[in-house]
């Protein structure tokens, strides 16, 4: 009985909406969409304060509170904790492995550079500022062609395995299910019509029709999320409930870097010394010249 009362009080915390989706973060949406496959009811919630926390999102039940940056993020721990499992009787599935690796690497590495990097060419001025312009440039455009082509590849064979089916595996939702349908939604509504991405994805009609079904079916009518407003933060006394015990999390999701920021950070500062370092050097040898003339006008003056 205790457990369905807690059934009944789940909040996903998410970050806000936009684009017409109750969330367009990559890793909430996928969370949103699992929720909502094993038909459990709850709470739509937003973190306006710490929206750049990697621990969204989280999913609170009383006690019970799973961050996003724990072992496997949400959905992984749902499952390993016995609360929601979808995907019991598609582990023996043999494309099950395959298939997660590609969302999980192929297309999230893709949607991922769209959504941060493809539009303005950030990436290029991270990754390769510091090499010779055509040796940065080559390095870029090889590593954007690998990404495209892996998404084209990984679609192809998303789209074959669904076929005429309403899932991906056993005609039935799972994790997987909602990993990928969080990424097309976001591919189809966040990016602009210019996107190489959204335009491979296009391609495939029967994963676009999936996509917009389960966004009908499921989305459209899910939890309201029109108005976000601030969520406090977890419970310092919050702990974890269920076969394994875990500490207590934090009380105020901790502001941390992503690894994009960490890079950044490092290609910037390493720019400004390699710059200072050529300031420094250029006026050393602006000024030579003139000591040089000096030293000429003296010699003059003694002839003289």
């Amino acid at each position: 009985m205790a457990d369905e009362r807690e059934r009944e009080n789940y909040t996903l915390v998410v970050r806000r909406p936009c684009f017409g989706l109750p969330t367009a973060c990559p890793s909430c949406l996928p969370v949103f969409l699992y929720l909502r496959f094993a038909n459990t009811p709850f709470h739509l919630d937003f973190n306006l304060v710490y929206p750049d926390s990697d621990q969204i999102p989280y999913i609170e039940s009383g006690d019970y509170v799973v961050y996003n940056n724990e072992k496997g993020g949400v959905i992984e721990r749902l499952k390993q904790d016995g609360t929601i499992d979808l995907d019991s009787e598609v582990y023996s599935v043999p494309d099950w492995i395959s298939t997660k690796a590609m969302l999980s690497s192929w297309l999230a590495d893709a949607l991922k550079y769209e959504l941060w990097v493809g539009s303005d060419g950030t990436a290029e001025k991270i990754f390769c500022s510091d090499l010779p312009w055509p040796i940065g440039k080559a390095l870029f455009l090889k590593q954007v062609y690998n990404i495209y082509r892996k998404a084209s590849i990984a679609y192809g064979a998303l789209s074959t395995k669904l076929g005429d089916q309403n899932f991906l595996f056993e005609n039935r939702p799972s994790s997987l299910d909602a990993i990928f349908l969080g990424q097309a939604l976001i591919t189809l509504k966040a990016l602009p019509e210019t996107s190489v991405l959204r335009s491979k994805l296009l391609e495939h009609g029967n994963l676009v029709k999936f996509a917009e079904r389960i966004k009908t079916e499921l989305v459209d009518t899910g939890p309201s999320f029109s108005v976000p407003h601030l969520h406090p933060e977890p419970s310092s006394s919050t702990s974890r409930k269920g076969p394994s015990q875990r500490s207590k999390p934090k009380s105020k999701p901790k502001k941390e870097r992503t690894k994009e920021e960490i890079t950044f950070r490092r290609r910037a500062k390493y720019f400004l010394v390699t710059q200072l370092v050529a300031v420094l050097l250029f006026l050393t040898l602006m000024g030579r010249p003139e000591d040089a003339e000096i030293e000429l006008d003296d010699d003059d003056e003694g002839l003289d």
